[in-house]
């Protein structure tokens, strides 16, 4: 599995659930990167989501505590399990087991695609499953924004930039997509 993230130059990822900017060529690099993949999310990003419900045409993996946890779906999904012929799923776990273990199959459904399954957030989920990654897509945006959630810092890890972007601009902000990945 991989990962995607934007931080900011302190490896801040957002503030009190929300983006710390808005970067429509960096939704966009995100939605190219996850489209018709497998995402995994905690329930804060869940809920953070357009109308609080999944991304369209992305199967997700979403990992809560709350047992009774309800998501409302788009028309293109079903809950994982329930019959029907809708292309997408969600799937609800109440561990990092039973997460791997959906991750795992989805893999395995999908061996040519290194990207099939992608972590997307938030800073719990990042860290919980961070080991598990073999490479990281991260938009640097060269600012720092006031954030109360932050990214491990990848540089410090040992982790190697394998790839970046040429510099992008947008709304005044700087930054570059790079992929990070274990050497």
């Amino acid at each position: 599995m991989n990962a995607i993230v934007a931080v900011d130059s302190n490896w801040g990822i957002g503030k009190d659930n929300d983006l710390l900017c808005y970067l429509p060529q960096d939704l966009q690099y995100y939605k190219s990167k996850t489209i018709n993949k497998c995402i995994i999310v905690g329930r804060k990003t869940l809920e953070s989501f357009p109308g609080g419900k999944p991304l369209p045409k992305r199967d997700i993996i979403v990992l809560t505590s709350d047992k009774n946890y309800k998501v409302t779906l788009r028309d293109t999904m079903k809950m994982a399990g329930e019959a029907g012929d809708q292309p997408y799923t969600c799937t609800l776990c109440s561990s990092k087991e039973e997460v791997l273990e959906v991750a795992a199959r989805y893999q395995a459904a999908n061996p040519d695609d290194e990207d099939a399954v992608m972590v997307c957030g938030g800073a719990s989920i990042y860290e919980m499953f961070a080991d598990y990654c073999d490479a990281f897509y991260v938009t640097k945006i060269n600012q720092s924004f006031d954030a109360d959630r932050f990214f491990p810092n990848l540089d410090e890890m040992g982790l190697k930039i394998t790839w970046e972007s040429d510099l992008q601009e947008e709304n005044g902000i700087n930054y570059t997509w790079t992929k990070y990945e274990r050497v």
